[in-house]
């Protein structure tokens, strides 16, 4: 059975997912709620993906001709730096670099041993 190219991206993207939330879990940063945004944020980089594969094919050229005769950056130079630019956004909300890592409080459900035993008491 041949995939089309839509299944195969789908499939990367829910792969991405999944290693995302991993990911925060270890952090303690994952929460139910936050699927939205972890979804928008693994499509980002897919798209990223498919982009900088794009760039690759196109034997990394940067600039195009204007119809002036001119030089600007290539469309596809451009949407690279924004989807650069969304994915720090994105992985700043979702507290998945250093820099907002440490920013952020994270909730800790563990029980001390003491506490454990005290409730244990009741």
């Amino acid at each position: 059975m041949v995939k089309k190219k839509a299944e195969i991206i789908e499939h990367k993207t829910v792969d991405l997912r999944k290693n995302v939330v991993a990911d925060m879990k270890k952090l303690g940063t994952y929460k139910k709620e936050y699927d939205i945004v972890i979804s928008i944020y693994c499509d980002l980089l897919t798209q990223y993906h498919k982009a900088t594969q794009e760039f690759v094919a196109s034997n990394y050229k940067y600039e195009t001709e204007t119809a002036a005769g001119g030089t600007k950056k290539s469309a596809i130079v451009a949407t690279l730096e924004n989807l650069r630019k969304d994915i720090l956004a994105y992985s700043d909300r979702l507290c998945l670099n250093p820099k907002s890592l440490e920013s952020v409080t994270v909730e800790d459900n563990k029980k001390s041993v003491l506490a454990s035993v005290l409730s244990g008491l009741e």
